[in-house]
């Protein structure tokens, strides 16, 4: 006899509050621990899985691949297969994946005050401080692509501009960064992770960073010499 078809298993409902409310439905997209970490990640432009693994110290694969999937099926993210030579799979944010940029922003203002040390069981990645940098930079007028140099590694931004100019990456559009150097800097600067953790907590301002010497700028034109205060 043939054996009975199986019914199509049916995609496991994601845990919901149930709650008629904005703030309850946005949870049930991202409240799911490590999603707006990978949203974090992705800010940066398309990644390979195992880059974002490579990024993410701490987090399981399985569970890796399931916060992607529910991306996917929430609209903040799609996979798609980088054209040859590379023919790579990436994950990239949607419109609505980038929409979280004010909200991580946010949130990293609001976590800044409880960085007070560095514990020795703790991670560090150069472009984790790129968030707090476009906050520190927001003021600017001219629009630029920023070149950072930390012990930990590079990253570039392009910031300045006014409003919302952060958007458009060098990468991809709609990233707010870039991993490592830049192809052609208007700007470069060079700091510690103390500065950044400074600037974060508003301790002090980028101004007053570059003039006590704990920013090194780097570059010639208007966009470099707004960033000296000229």
């Amino acid at each position: 006899m043939p054996r009975q078809q199986q019914p199509p298993a049916r995609p496991a409902r994601r845990r919901s509050y149930d709650q008629f409310d904005a703030t309850a439905r946005a949870l049930d997209s991202v409240g799911d621990r490590w999603t707006l970490l990978i949203v974090r990640e992705l800010l940066g432009g398309p990644r390979r899985y195992t880059d974002l693994h490579a990024d993410l110290p701490g987090v399981s694969t399985d569970v890796l691949a399931s916060r992607l999937k529910d991306m996917e099926q929430g609209g903040l993210a799609v996979r798609r297969r980088l054209p040859p030579p590379s023919g790579a799979s990436v994950y990239e944010l949607t419109g609505r994946g980038r929409g979280l940029l004010p909200v991580l922003t946010a949130l990293a203002a609001w976590g800044a005050p409880a960085l007070d040390e560095r514990r020795p069981t703790d991670a560090v990645r150069a472009h984790w401080f790129a968030l707090p940098l476009l906050g520190a930079l927001a003021g600017l007028t001219r629009q630029g692509v920023l070149e950072v140099r930390l012990d930990e590694g590079e990253f570039h931004l392009r910031v300045g501009g006014g409003e919302g100019a952060a958007s458009p990456g060098a990468e991809a559009p709609g990233a707010v960064y870039g991993y490592g150097p830049a192809d052609r800097p208007d700007a470069r600067i060079a700091l510690d992770a103390e500065v950044c953790l400074e600037l974060a907590q508003g301790a002090r301002t980028f101004a007053e960073a570059v003039e006590h010497g704990r920013v090194e700028v780097s570059g010639e034109g208007p966009f470099a010499a707004e960033l000296r205060g000229k």
